[in-house]
């Protein structure tokens, strides 16, 4: 899809969540320029707020933000207009969390770093269309870094409790965890 304005339909209401400030800034723009009447927000509490007040027919949702989970924003937003379409996004991309994405009423999910073509591509496909496969998939290394990740969080950030599950040395953790994110 090119940059021009598309057709998005009568109601052009675009909602944004997401707590890190630069990239909800341009991707606002990106959609504004792509024909989006874009509102965002940078919390679980200012995104229900907006959810309440003026449902938006499209939505663009952080999983993880600093005050909680996206998802209590999709809860309200799919209560308050079930029609709109509701794109999840994450930097954690697991299973488990586009399922609980998904049976929230979310009708898509992509991982970070998922550009403005991405979530336009998602906001507006019929539910029919099977989405492409990725251009750049996730190697190995970063998926084993993105499970591990999970785990950690799932387990309050506690090496101790996270090496168990994943049946590994504390120590060999602690080296992963110090490292960056694989490409």
């Amino acid at each position: 899809m090119t940059l021009e304005k598309l057709d998005i339909g009568a109601d052009k209401s675009l909602l944004l969540v997401d707590d890190d400030e630069p990239f909800l800034r341009r991707l606002a723009r990106a959609m504004e320029k792509r024909g989006f009447d874009v509102e965002v927000a940078g919390s679980v509490v200012a995104g229900k707020a907006i959810s309440t007040a003026r449902p938006a027919a499209y939505a663009v949702i952080d999983l993880r933000l600093g005050d909680g989970n996206g998802l209590d924003v999709v809860e309200v937003l799919r209560a308050k207009r079930p029609d709109s379409r509701i794109v999840v996004l994450t930097g954690y991309g697991a299973i488990a969390t586009a399922v609980a994405a998904v049976k929230m009423g979310a009708t898509d999910y992509l991982s970070k770093p998922a550009d403005a073509n991405d979530i336009t591509n998602a906001l507006l496909a019929s539910g029919d269309d099977l989405p492409p496969p990725p251009d750049n998939p996730m190697s190995a290394d970063r998926v084993r870094w993105e499970h591990i990740q999970r785990v950690y969080e799932l387990c309050d950030r506690n090496v101790s409790e996270t090496a168990r599950r994943l049946n590994m040395h504390r120590r060999t953790l602690q080296r992963i965890l110090a490292k960056r994110s694989p490409k």
